[in-house]
């Protein structure tokens, strides 16, 4: 499939910034929104508000087991009813209607005992940071994440008018209440500052931060992606991307676009880099941002198109 320009942005650890594509065009994040998810719900552990290893109320789960998906929850990523309708530009469905679908109610294992991808278990997390914050989810990531990583352009998408400012014209009629635990939008630059600053210590204690790197090993990668070893922490992909080394953050994909936003430490000037294209291969995103970081030494901004 033919892929639009890409639409990057990256800031180096000394500070270097650079763009190519749009500067100030907006992008759906996807599920780079779960890790601005993590780390709200990090400084929400760190002020002593929540607890990472205590079952959530009236569940088998833990904060920590829903952050790193392993948890035992289902996912609707699968649901073939989920996709059609969303191409037929239905109405997102109700939350019960959701879990029901999903038989939500049903863990698919014992918490902690295996590993499996679930947008449901965020949407446990954004419940959970709702209830403890007694802000909307939107109000919370201001607070904490983009506030703090001055991220300022970006938003939590809550209606379908929030789409029509996003780059492609397909996706104005998106309505973002199908991403059930939140999408982000945003220029790519928000997007890798939002990482950047968590990698700089602007978000979370050293400490804490650790912590959400620790990783469950998923051994090797999926076919057509970069990956040559990989893993989940507490909202972050993380893992090994052949001679770029390490490369930490995490990717999305949705409905005609697809995006890839890593930290890249083992590089000769470590950066981190945020991509944006449109297509539903998300490893094409992955492939530009490490070769954007492996160019890092020689990184200056591109005049926007």
């Amino acid at each position: 499939m033919r892929h639009d320009t890409f639409h990057s942005a990256w800031i180096g650890d000394d500070g270097t910034e650079g763009f190519s594509g749009s500067r100030a065009g907006y992008f759906p994040w996807w599920s780079f929104t779960k890790t601005a998810l993590a780390i709200c719900a990090l400084r929400l552990v760190e002020d002593g508000r929540l607890e990472l290893d205590a079952p959530r109320p009236g569940k088998p789960y833990t904060l920590r087991q829903l952050l790193q998906h392993r948890a035992g929850l289902p996912d609707y990523g699968p649901l073939k009813s989920y996709h059609d309708a969303v191409a037929r530009g239905d109405a997102p469905w109700s939350r019960d209607r959701l879990l029901q679908a999903v038989d939500a109610d049903r863990l698919r294992c014992e918490p902690g005992e295996g590993w499996a991808y679930s947008n449901i278990g965020y949407l446990f997390v954004r419940d959970t940071v709702e209830a403890v914050t007694g802000l909307p989810l939107a109000d919370a990531l201001d607070e904490f994440v983009l506030k703090p990583a001055n991220a300022t352009s970006a938003l939590l998408a809550t209606k379908p008018a929030d789409f029509k400012r996003v780059w492609w014209p397909a996706l104005r009629v998106y309505d973002p209440g199908w991403v059930y635990h939140g999408c982000l939008i945003g220029p790519p630059m928000d997007a890798a500052k939002v990482l950047h600053a968590l990698f700089h210590g602007d978000l979370l204690q050293p400490a804490t931060f650790q912590i959400m790197l620790n990783r469950h090993e998923l051994g090797g990668a999926p076919p057509g992606r970069p990956w040559t070893s990989c893993g989940y922490g507490l909202g972050l992909m993380s893992g090994q991307m052949g001679v770029v080394g390490r490369a930490i953050g995490h990717s999305g994909g949705g409905p005609g676009c697809v995006n890839a936003v890593y930290h890249f430490p083992d590089v000769a000037k470590p950066a981190t880099v945020a991509v944006f294209t449109d297509g539903n291969d998300e490893g094409v995103t992955e492939f530009e941002a490490a070769a954007l970081s492996s160019r890092s030494g020689s990184f200056g901004t591109v005049p926007n198109t």
